[in-house]
């Protein structure tokens, strides 16, 4: 596997493991391996290097303190909660007296703790801390991931795979990609509105790119292209970015798969991804497979219109 699928795999176990621990509010109730209270310890060794010990193992509920790391003196708290007033509680605790010159660091594992990292603290005992440095989340740590070497980015993978790979169920998400598809799914295609005016353009691309079969797709359901522009003008009154999401992913799914070397199969494994995706998003509303292989045709050919997909010849006017 290449750099990019270790990191899928891990942003996508992270964030599941933290939307699972957001709707419980509790770490505890993941029953990972029966030490879910642990997952962050070993992790935490993994990721950074700490050399860390739970105090949890040694004094039940430890308050403000859920690990220590001698080596690199620190202390570190791990929470479901994510709010100044709980940083804050932690920094007051008298435990935190018994750790003179180490740092505290607190991980929000649930949430997003961006905002929290530009306030100020109340730290009556004086211990190090940084918000912008000490506080971490999952984001973070993400970002901190991405700019790791492969082969560190193949340890973490192997290390989170054989943590929560075969323990956590992959938790299904709302997708706007599903939305557009159910709303899509409700409309009546036997007349498509409005012509293709750049249908000359479209005709350059797919022989550009050596499309065969695929071409014929293309130039089917590019007479779908007007109506779904004003879908996506409604789609978009209800929040802003929700078409942009949706070519996005489309994109990202294609350029994930862009190294299958023949146009034609490419464009088809585009379909089934996106296809599959939708399947696997919260809010996908159960219809026909035809219906659905009908939507995603419309969705996929857009986006080759609109320059997200394939390759462009000089010129090209989207």
């Amino acid at each position: 596997m290449n750099r990019t699928v270790y990191f899928d795999y891990i942003e996508e176990h992270l964030n599941v493991l933290a939307t699972r621990i957001n709707r419980t509010g509790k770490i505890n109730h993941l029953q990972l391996h029966n030490h879910s209270e642990n997952f962050y310890k070993y992790f935490c060794k993994e990721l950074y290097g700490w050399e860390v010990r739970n105090l949890n193992e040694e004094t039940q509920n430890m308050e403000a303190i859920d690990l220590v790391c001698d080596t690199n003196f620190l202390v570190i708290q791990i929470s479901a909660t994510c709010t100044k007033e709980k940083i804050e509680d932690c920094l007051e605790k008298g435990k935190i007296k018994e750790f003179p010159g180490y740092t505290f660091k607190f991980i929000s594992i649930a949430k997003d703790a961006g905002d929290l990292r530009k306030k100020n603290y109340k730290n009556p005992n004086n211990i190090t801390f940084d918000p912008t440095k000490d506080i971490l989340d999952v984001t973070s740590i993400l970002s901190y991931i991405d700019g790791l070497d492969i082969d560190s980015q193949k340890r973490i993978y192997r290390f989170i795979k054989s943590e929560l790979g075969n323990e956590i169920d992959i938790v299904k998400l709302d997708s706007n990609l599903a939305k557009i598809v159910n709303v899509l799914a409700k409309e009546n295609w036997e007349k498509a509105d409005g012509l293709v005016t750049n249908i000359f353009e479209i005709d350059r691309k797919i022989s550009f790119n050596n499309l065969k079969n695929a071409g014929v797709i293309v130039s089917d359901y590019s007479t779908y292209h007007p109506r779904l522009d004003k879908i996506y003008c409604e789609f978009d009154i209800q929040a802003k970015n929700k078409s942009n999401s949706v070519l996005n992913k489309i994109r990202t799914i294609y350029l994930k798969n862009k190294a299958v070397k023949n146009d034609d199969d490419l464009f088809f494994l585009v379909i089934d991804e996106v296809q599959k995706y939708i399947i696997e998003s919260a809010n996908f509303n159960q219809m026909p497979i035809d219906e659905l292989e009908f939507c995603v045709y419309i969705l996929v050919v857009d986006a080759f219109i609109r320059c997200k997909i394939f390759e462009n010849p000089n010129n090209y006017k989207c």
